[in-house]
């Protein structure tokens, strides 16, 4: 499970650094910023449904036994 949430938190963490080449060349008007936003926001609407999804299975369908983290 460990594994799984570093593999997660790196895609996001990339996620978010392309993101922000984005803006930047976007605010230094080297791409147009208009229809550069709104697909980034409509991926990141499409990122955080997928993420509730995850979440949601993860925390009632695969359930941790407590007594086996010894």
């Amino acid at each position: 499970m460990s594994t799984i949430k570093k593999a997660v938190s790196y895609i996001l963490i990339s996620l978010v650094l392309i993101f922000t080449v984005i803006a930047v060349l976007g605010i230094w008007e080297l791409i147009n910023l208009e229809q550069v936003m709104i697909k980034v926001i409509y991926s990141l609407l499409v990122i955080f449904a997928a993420s509730a999804v995850i979440l949601f299975i993860f925390t009632v369908l695969i359930k941790e036994d407590p007594k086996t983290d010894s």
